[in-house]
């Protein structure tokens, strides 16, 4: 008796199996059996519930608050580690602790670094992300790291929208290469907003380098958290002179009073792929899907072809 075995399957962390299904609907694999056991002390234990020894295995799990996410992924990592897994693949839509890149500050740790040296130590032989907030992560890295672009998926949308004047607008000067990228492909202007802060999440002087007046203005970043920066820059260009302003982010984190700042805010339009499943639903907010965009590329990794072709920026 002869049978199809794939070589390559795929599971998700508890958190990310409502975009590991559609990842795994588009690679045209159905989602592995993992089943996670609890202790009264909150402790938990993943399982596989089928073999995967020798097989590539991609492991969906994006490592958003709170921290069980990622102990989860480490725990699945650890697991296929022991279970003879040929490679192990952490695809990781939304790379958390990514801020931690840098000691910006004395006595602060490189959260970043850390979560790249367990990510190591479990097992993970490939790492597969989306937009991170800083490149150099990359580097923190011993093992290849996949880093796609959300543009890929974000400029055909912008394209569609057939807006006159188009300008791309970064919210700070962290992100003005990612607004000169989109800004390449699509053929417009750029601006940026600089801002200062005197303490996380709290903005305290913004201003804006470029004209905006008459512009239909998009503004590009790679995350949205309590939604202070987005919403201070769209009501700024807003009052300097521009037609609208819309926001493309990538991972929509939306923590605290992020939904009322939105809907509060001159934003038209707040466009985000879905890394991070949304708490609630706005009608300001649109989500995109990623899951076409890693499958395509877990089969390109899966049969040794180039994945430069996903490369926008």
């Amino acid at each position: 008796m002869s049978y199809f075995e794939p070589d390559a399957k795929i599971f998700s962390s508890t958190q990310s199996t409502y975009l590991a299904e559609k990842i795994a609907e588009k690679y045209g694999v159905p989602l592995g059996k993992v089943s996670l056991a609890h202790y009264s002390d909150g402790e938990f234990q993943p399982s596989f519930e089928e073999s995967i020894r020798g097989l590539r295995v991609f492991l969906v799990c994006s490592t958003f608050p709170n921290a069980d996410n990622l102990m989860e992924l480490l725990l699945m990592i650890d697991a296929a580690k022991r279970a003879s897994a040929r490679h192990i693949t952490a695809v990781m839509p939304y790379f958390g602790w990514a801020r931690q890149d840098r000691k910006d500050k004395p006595r602060v740790p490189i959260g970043a670094k850390l979560v790249a040296k367990l990510l190591e130590s479990a097992g993970a032989t490939r790492i597969m992300t989306m937009d991170l907030h800083a490149d150099q992560i990359q580097g923190f890295f011993e093992k290849p790291v996949d880093h796609l672009f959300a543009s890929t998926i974000f400029v055909p949308h912008v394209k569609a929208m057939n807006l006159e004047n188009l300008t791309i607008a970064s919210p700070d000067m962290g992100g003005s290469k990612r607004a000169y990228a989109y800004s390449k492909f699509l053929g417009s202007d750029v601006v940026i907003c600089y801002k200062q802060r005197k303490e996380a999440n709290k903005i305290d002087t913004m201003e804006v380098i470029g004209d905006v007046t008459g512009k239909n203005i998009v503004l590009v970043d790679d995350m949205i958290d309590t939604g202070g920066t987005l919403t201070k820059a769209a009501d700024l260009m807003m009052e300097r002179g521009a037609v609208s302003v819309r926001a493309i982010c990538t991972h929509a984190i939306l923590s605290g009073g992020a939904y009322e700042k939105i809907e509060n805010s001159q934003l038209k339009e707040l466009i985000v792929t879905d890394s991070i499943p949304l708490k609630q639903q706005s009608p300001k907010i649109r989500v995109v899907s990623c899951a076409d965009l890693f499958a395509e590329v877990m089969h390109m990794v899966q049969n040794n072809n180039s994945i430069s072709s996903k490369f926008l920026q």
